[in-house]
């Protein structure tokens, strides 16, 4: 299984990042916690595929939901 969300210690100083590209997936979080549609963070990161986005935004709900007591 390739996940979405990867690490590479030579983007970013290893933070999070959208896999494929060098977008944090904060970034991604922060647009929409702000408000903004997935279209509008598409747009404005157009290396990012609405597939991968979802992808991440799944991978990120899983991770966090197996953390739940």
């Amino acid at each position: 299984m390739t996940h979405a969300i990867t690490k590479d210690p030579n983007i970013l100083g290893g933070g999070r990042i959208i896999r494929g590209t060098s977008v944090p997936f904060k970034v991604l979080i922060d647009y929409l916690e702000g408000g903004d549609t997935l279209d509008q963070f598409l747009e404005q990161y157009p290396s990012v595929s609405r597939e991968l986005a979802i992808a991440a935004i799944e991978e990120a709900k899983v991770s966090l939901v197996s953390r739940l007591p």
